[in-house]
């Protein structure tokens, strides 16, 4: 056991073995955001629906993100909306997907979306960009805006089949 720290210690000391070091001790990283997102405008059963004015919506993503070495990652959301219009429910929002990064702070992806307790699920592309924050030993690392495109399929026992298109923007911080 001895031996491998002396190995370790001898290699940690040539530039080689710092580059082999600090390569071997970067892997996934696991991170988060929080924010709120705002549905804008959305398409369904042939009408058009301002949802701020019309039916005021507002949803708080929560999401943890496993990032590799890579450009992608794993990102899963929980969102929680708030509907004000009647019959004003809530709901929940389950949404896997990966977001691959384009590099100078942009971003895109694709997420699948399953709504708790009704017949709705879909997709959700997205761009997104984001802006680090410059503080040291602070707890968020960056803010960013996110706009998508969610697509919901609604498949009601007994009632109407509605597919629904929806544009929406998103304001978060990530730690």
């Amino acid at each position: 056991m001895r031996k491998a720290w002396i190995a370790l210690a001898v290699l940690a000391t040539t530039p080689a073995g710092r580059v082999a070091l600090a390569q071997a001790q970067e892997g996934p990283t696991l991170g988060g955001h929080i924010g709120f997102v705002l549905p804008l405008v959305t398409h369904s059963g042939g009408q058009t629906i301002n949802d701020t004015a019309d039916q005021f919506l507002i949803g708080f993503p929560v999401g943890v993100t496993v990032k590799g070495t890579g450009r992608t990652a794993f990102d899963l959301e929980l969102v929680p909306f708030i509907n004000t219009a009647r019959p004003r429910t809530n709901s929940l929002t389950l949404h896997p997907g990966l977001i691959w990064s384009l590099g100078h702070g942009f971003g895109a992806g694709v997420r699948a979306a399953f709504d708790v307790n009704t017949a709705t699920w879909g997709f959700t592309p997205l761009v997104n960009h984001s802006w680090s924050i410059k503080s040291k030993g602070g707890l968020f690392k960056a803010y960013f805006l996110k706009a998508d495109l969610p697509v919901r399929f609604n498949r009601p026992v007994g009632g109407p089949m509605t597919n629904a298109v929806t544009f929406a923007m998103h304001f978060e911080v990530a730690f």
